[in-house]
């Protein structure tokens, strides 16, 4: 008899059976195929309201007793996809769900690469939960390093001459990736005097982090700057499944922040957070592309039918597939 590998072994011992992955790639894409509507059309409200119900129609058809802890805000801030609303058939595991139904608004509004679906799944309570308005120090390498190599309480300049070392190149050799925001000014500045090539993001930090650890695909060694804590928490549920280190501090410079940092279980304001710490237990993710990005490739409308493209993850297996689907008109 042929002995199963790990990924093909059925004796899963998570409460987070294989197939949902195949209906969380039903999620994204439907949402994917929504927000593609309003591609290039200038209306980011639209094309987020759109990818929005399109998300939150799809998820009440899996099996599952979900809990929103990431989605689009606080319940008297938005209808759907509200903190702590419960979605799923309300049959099946209990669950967490962190989700961003339109990473990269602006990309999708302006036709420009790298908007995505995002959707995370885990056991319930192994998600980080976080206000959507909080921001989030961080920092991300590939596992390839020693876990001591960078750390996100040091200056840039600390980090890639440490990078640098571990990798055996000298810094000039050395690729960093941050948001193009007014924020990151000085830390630009900072690594281009250091000698480091920067690769500068529009928007879309998920595909950003994921980006840093896949060096050998897209030439990139770190991620470095400051971005929403969801997509942290988003970036961190992919890394799980990849491999790949990554810190985040969160970023609480009001009491309201700290106050409802506090209400979801957030005790130490200063905390340094790794991969685990964010998106821990069994953890599924999945993304759908809606513009053409590095990471998947947009959503394709022919006369008849609609191409997707999606990257779907799973931690408990280290699986990672490529999906592309054909859907009728």
């Amino acid at each position: 008899m042929m002995k199963l590998s790990k990924v093909e072994d059925s004796r899963d011992s998570s409460n987070l059976h294989r197939t949902l992955a195949l209906e969380m790639v039903r999620v994204t894409e439907r949402a994917a195929i929504a927000a593609a509507q309003w591609r290039g059309k200038g209306d980011e409200k639209a094309a987020d309201d759109a990818a929005v119900a399109a998300m939150k129609a799809e998820l009440d058809r899996v099996a599952i007793s979900g809990r929103i802890v990431i989605g689009e805000g606080e319940q008297f801030e938005c209808a759907e996809l509200f903190v702590g609303q419960k979605v799923g058939g309300g049959q099946g595991p209990e669950v967490d769900i962190a989700v961003d139904p339109l990473e990269g608004v602006t990309l999708c509004a302006k036709n420009q690469p790298d908007s995505i679906v995002v959707l995370a799944m885990a056991e319930r309570g192994f998600l980080l939960n976080v206000a959507r308005n909080v921001y989030m120090h961080k920092i991300a390498i590939g596992a390839d390093y020693g876990p001591e190599t960078v750390h996100i309480d040091w200056s840039a300049t600390e980090n890639v001459k440490s990078l640098a070392k571990a990798k055996g190149v000298p810094v000039s050799e050395i690729t960093a990736i941050v948001l193009d925001r007014p924020r990151h000014a000085g830390l630009l500045e900072e690594l281009r005097t250091a000698g480091v090539s920067v690769k500068l993001l529009s928007d879309g930090d998920i595909a950003g982090v994921i980006h840093s650890v896949n060096t050998e695909d897209t030439g990139i060694d770190i991620y470095l700057g400051s971005g929403g804590a969801p997509e942290g928490v988003l970036a961190a549920a992919a890394l799980r499944c990849i491999g790949g280190q990554m810190q985040g501090k969160l970023i609480l410079d009001s009491p309201e922040k700290r106050l409802r940092a506090k209400e979801m279980g957030i005790e130490d304001p200063n905390r340094i957070y790794d991969v685990t710490d964010l998106a821990a237990g069994d953890v599924l993710f999945s993304a759908t592309g809606i513009t053409d990005g590095s990471l998947v490739d947009g959503v394709r409308l022919r006369r008849n039918t609609v191409e997707t493209s999606t990257i779907v993850m799973r931690s408990w297996s280290q699986t990672t597939r490529w999906i592309r689907a054909r859907h009728a008109r």
